[in-house]
């Protein structure tokens, strides 16, 4: 529901293609300046989304409502154009975010930079703040995250368990699979095609494709060394976390509750009910996206206060 009935309507971006430092790209969208000194905050979108999604739109809505300049970021391929490389993102690779915030930061002195993230670049923001030396306080000043697959084996055994995980995995398979198919001809020579196309579940792709394209032994490996729940306990920057106790992506047994209660700078909000990404109340004639306006407070609460600890 919350799919359908988030509004498309969002601030004006400005699109700009940054060139990596690897020889590939990321196409990142700016939203309006407010004023020289407004904080700004790096919005990355789920498991292939984009900048367009409407929960993107939405949540920079309320960002510049509150004085704040959302810069949404594609993860590579995601834009409407394939990337260069023969790899793509995965849920752990930090690599682009991080160098992101650094491009934001060199732009932008002086002003306080935040970060948001949903499901996978939730996971992703979370696991930059963690794997830092400095608990990621050396990059953002505030973070918030939305229905985050804190534990990626955990989550993708559900997603092949429950008809609706079912459903969402049909849904983003079919995605993944015109984007190796566009790639057919440089990939073969470093994965089986076929067997990738072929693959009926996340996990048989990420088997197939996302671990031998960035090193990994295998799906396993991949998902304990990316699932976010091991870096929580050295994040030192103020994160709300939103979660529902009935997100399909993830079983209630895995939200990382004890985590978050022994580190004071993690604020998990786990609500019963509010699906993945969805936080939705009020009624299909007057939809209310309580989960948008709660990140976008936090952060313009937390970033536009000198004093905020």
């Amino acid at each position: 529901m919350a799919r359908v009935l988030r509004s498309p309507q969002g601030p004006t971006f400005e699109r700009e293609r940054l060139e990596t430092p690897d020889g590939d790209f990321v196409d990142v969208d700016w939203g309006p300046e407010l004023d020289p000194d407004a904080p700004l905050v790096m919005v990355l979108h789920g498991l292939e989304g984009s900048s367009q999604r409407r929960y993107v739109r939405s949540v920079s809505r309320e960002l510049v409502a509150r004085g704040v300049r959302p810069v949404a970021m594609n993860f590579r391929g995601c834009s409407g154009e394939p990337n260069r490389l023969l790899r793509y993102y995965h849920s752990g690779d930090t690599a682009d975010a991080g160098w992101l915030v650094s491009v934001i930061r060199d732009r932008n002195p002086g002003r306080r930079v935040g970060g948001l993230g949903f499901s996978l670049g939730g996971n992703v923001l979370l696991k930059l703040m963690g794997e830092r030396i400095d608990g990621g306080t050396g990059l953002l000043d505030a973070a918030a995250v939305m229905s985050v697959p804190y534990d990626l084996a955990a989550g993708c055994a559900l997603m092949e368990r429950s008809r609706m995980g079912r459903l969402y995995s049909a849904y983003f398979l079919r995605s993944l699979r015109r984007k190796i198919e566009s790639k057919r001809a440089r990939l073969e020579p470093v994965i089986d095609v076929d067997s990738a196309l072929r693959a009926p579940t996340i996990w048989a792709f990420d088997e197939r494709v996302t671990a031998p394209l960035n090193g990994f032994a295998d799906a396993a490996e991949y998902y304990a060394k990316s699932s976010s729940f091991s870096f929580l306990p050295a994040i030192r920057v103020p994160t709300l976390l939103l979660h529902a106790k009935d997100d399909p992506f993830l079983p209630s047994r895995a939200i990382p509750v004890a985590a978050t209660e022994s580190n004071d700078r993690l604020d998990l909000q786990l609500n019963d009910s509010g699906g993945h990404v969805g936080f939705l109340e009020g009624s299909p004639w007057s939809p209310r996206f309580w989960g948008d306006r709660a990140a976008a407070n936090f952060l313009a609460r937390r970033l536009r206060s000198r004093s905020a600890p």
